[in-house]
């Protein structure tokens, strides 16, 4: 078998064998196929596409890469979640806590933030003492033990995605959803979970800017996960405006701990007990989405919810007082007001304007290895289809800067206001 007979096969519009895929990934990721090979092979497939039974082979192809979690030893089905990546996504922060205490076991491996703001491991960082690393053996005691643990990645979970990344970032081919769906599912399949609720974003400030695009992402990393013997669902949500009100790593934890206690933003608490809900399903907690729903809002109202929660962040070395008393935070020096110009209703925010403008304060990284200020963010007074008159705020950034003049202007710059309110839904389809 040769590299070259499977490039001019995918260039010529062919379906290629599980043998062939593995061969290829194998050599790629051994360094005996060359950056110039597999460069041409993802530009053919760019072009040609795949069948979702070359993407389900090329998914396990890079799963088998490197490590894969074994969570036998946990008890019960073992559920997780992941997002496709957003502008105040937070929501394994409550989905998680929720989920578990309930009695379904959440074992989650996040990543860090490169972009508008931090990842979910830099936003449980911003709490004091919490301790993202976890040798494997302790991961699943603690989850057998309080029903969740979310870590950084342990071992080398699918090294040939990392190489597969770099090379796409380089060569035009970041956009195949081929690829797109097999470097998502291949981490999530490694991490070892029986059932995947995926939350696909859509819009200004996603990765997939239309429902069309989104739906066939979406549709093929469930049919990849079906291939491979997991519970999936994906939820297409809307990100044409940022999730919830918060944008910054200790902002997103407050809004989080405050959803627990039932005084989370509206959008925000739709989607997180919408993902939950399938998990509770998926978890055989509940037989339906309505029970599911009503499970969950009573673990909400007796804040079983936030007690997990807390016991979550001592489990991992964090001070679970924050959670109880989050004005413990420590906040940022400034709070600068950004004002409306205009009478109106808020027809659109512009969520990656948003994002970026966060990233600019110090809230995310440009570059691997940035540091992350905890303390900063912005705060949404105002949300699509909200009334406004000249003079009121908009939004509040909170920053350690002394210069935020023009971070003011983008952020201001992010709102367009109109005359009428505008049709908006936040759960944009559902696929099984």
């Amino acid at each position: 078998m040769r590299a070259v007979d499977i490039i001019i096969k995918k260039r010529d519009g062919f379906e290629l064998t599980k043998e062939e895929i593995q061969f290829f990934i194998q050599g790629f990721t051994d360094g005996s196929i060359d950056n110039y090979q597999a460069s041409a092979l993802t530009m053919a497939i760019f072009f040609n596409g795949m069948t979702d039974q070359e993407a389900t082979y090329l998914t396990e192809s890079i799963l088998h890469s490197g490590d894969v979690l074994d969570l036998s030893a946990i008890e019960g089905i073992k559920v997780d979640k992941h997002s496709t990546g957003g502008v105040g996504d937070k929501t394994s922060l409550v989905v998680g806590p929720l989920v578990a205490s309930l009695g379904i076991k959440f074992a989650k491996m996040s990543g860090r933030g490169l972009g508008h703001t931090g990842g979910t491991l830099d936003k449980l960082e911003a709490i004091p003492g919490y301790d993202i690393n976890m040798p494997e053996e302790n991961f699943i005691k603690q989850v057998n033990q309080i029903g969740i643990a979310l870590v950084g990645q342990t071992g080398e979970l699918a090294p040939a995605d990392k190489k597969l990344y770099a090379l796409r970032d380089v060569t035009g081919t970041v956009e195949s959803i081929p690829l797109i769906a097999s470097s998502i599912m291949s981490k999530k399949l490694a991490s070892g979970a029986d059932a995947i609720c995926l939350d696909v974003k859509v819009g200004s400030g996603a990765f997939m800017k239309n429902e069309e695009d989104a739906t066939k992402l979406a549709t093929l990393m469930v049919n990849i996960g079906k291939n491979c013997g997991k519970n999936m669902t994906a939820i297409l949500t809307n990100m044409d405006e940022p999730l919830g009100l918060a944008v910054g790593n200790s902002l997103e934890v407050i809004e989080a701990i405050n959803t627990l206690n039932g005084k989370g933003p509206k959008d925000f608490t739709e989607l997180c007990l919408e993902v939950a809900a399938h998990l509770v399903v998926d978890g055989k907690r509940a037989k339906t989405i309505e029970e599911a729903r009503n499970l969950l809002q009573h673990q909400i109202d007796t804040k079983e919810g936030l007690h997990t929660l807390a016991k979550l962040v001592k489990a991992q070395g964090g001070n679970e007082e924050y959670i109880y008393h989050p004005e413990k935070f420590k906040e940022a020096a400034h709070k600068i007001a950004v004002l409306s110009d205009k009478d109106g209703y808020v027809t659109h925010i512009d969520a990656l304007a948003i994002g970026n403008a966060a990233m600019m304060l110090g809230a995310g990284r440009s570059k691997i290895g940035d540091a992350i200020d905890h303390s900063v963010g912005i705060v949404l007074a105002k949300k699509v289809n909200d009334i406004v008159k000249k003079g009121d705020i908009l939004a509040i950034l909170h920053t350690n800067k002394t210069q935020n003049d023009e971070i003011a202007q983008i952020v201001s710059d992010a709102y367009t206001i109109g005359k009428n309110t505008v049709d908006s839904r936040l759960i944009l389809k559902i696929i099984k």
